[in-house]
């Protein structure tokens, strides 16, 4: 028991737990650790949204059934728009990391479990990756009401990631290419992709705050998918902030290179 004596030292005691974090619509006391916050640099923080897809958000997507409730305590389709709003007014470069699985993924010889009920389930399916055909209204396509926001011609889509995180795409590149180190997070679903680029983020050098209302998993019974991601935001990002907060912040700063 002595390796966790640090749990009692006043570092840790004297945080002041009675604190809170917003969560689910309302606060809910803070975790009695460190809290750094992140202090927006223009020209250097972007906001990065994960799978802002049909088949996580759209009532009729294959994943609707076991996160559609998240989705809509969180209004994480509300919460994302809001941020890609007030990221274009505030010239704050956006990327998305899309989920895309094409033939040849299909043709794994061996799966994680959720690897298998994707593939089985048809979910980001799309005919190839050197056609659109099929694509428009389809389950890997962009909620309709983001498509203003991501093919306005600015938005940097990065190449698909095909489990969770950044690591088999080239979102780190794009992000370094265009100057930046410091990233606002929020998308989907947040124990699986979205935290994934969180941990690859981190690892590389990045500074991150999650808004993580804007973000939402998928709940089974005796599992909990957001419960689970909300504590690791906590444990391992800069902040962890509402949307309302992220939103009040991204005003106060005027984009593009300093």
């Amino acid at each position: 028991m002595a390796s966790l004596a640090w749990l009692a030292s006043p570092a840790i005691s004297q945080t002041p737990a009675a604190a809170t974090i917003h969560y689910i619509q309302g606060p809910r006391a803070d975790a009695p650790l460190p809290r750094p916050g992140m202090t927006l640099k223009p020209g250097r923080v972007a906001l990065v949204v994960t799978d802002p897809q049909n088949d996580f958000l759209h009532p009729k997507g294959v994943a609707w059934g076991v996160v559609g409730k998240s989705v809509t305590e969180n209004r994480t389709i509300e919460n994302l728009e809001s941020l890609f709003q007030i990221a274009k007014a505030a010239a704050i470069p956006v990327f998305i990391s899309p989920h895309y699985y094409y033939q040849q993924d299909h043709q794994w010889k061996f799966e994680g479990a959720l690897e298998a009920l994707m593939h089985k389930i048809g979910m980001f399916d799309r005919n190839g990756s050197l056609t659109t055909d099929g694509f428009a209204g389809s389950g890997a396509d962009w909620l309709d009401r983001y498509k203003p926001y991501i093919n306005d011609g600015k938005t940097v889509v990065s190449s698909p990631h095909k489990l969770y995180g950044p690591e088999s795409n080239d979102l780190v590149l794009q992000l370094r290419k265009a100057g930046i180190d410091q990233v606002i997070l929020a998308g989907m679903s947040a124990n699986l992709c979205t935290e994934s680029h969180l941990r690859e983020l981190l690892e590389q050098g990045f500074e991150v705050v999650v808004a993580a209302d804007a973000s939402a998993a998928a709940k089974l019974p005796g599992y909990d998918g957001y419960e689970a991601a909300f504590v690791n935001f906590r444990m391992l990002a800069s902040d962890v902030w509402s949307t309302a907060e992220a939103l009040d912040r991204m005003k106060a700063i005027k984009g593009g290179r300093p």
